[in-house]
């Protein structure tokens, strides 16, 4: 299993969600501790970060696999989430 790690930012990001989708958010990013590259992941070109999908939202995390951590970057709608990496 992974570890966790989740930037406070994120943290906020979530809570301003609708509580549907927050949900929805929170239940993948927990699923990213069994499998931190579930069917849909993509890698990002030019980073070492993965994007998942839920619904029109993405959550972007990078992965440790020698130290089994996964830290998520950024939870953000799919127009904004790209901007400024």
């Amino acid at each position: 299993m992974y570890r966790l790690e989740i930037k406070r930012s994120v943290v906020k990001e979530v809570k301003r969600l609708p509580s549907l989708i927050q949900q929805q958010v929170q239940a993948a990013i927990q699923a990213l501790t069994v499998d931190p590259r579930p069917n849909g992941c993509k890698k990002l070109k030019g980073a070492d970060q993965y994007a998942i999908r839920v619904r029109e939202y993405r959550i972007l995390h990078e992965i440790d696999d020698d130290r089994l951590i996964v830290l998520v970057l950024r939870v953000r709608h799919r127009r904004e989430v790209y901007r400024n990496l």
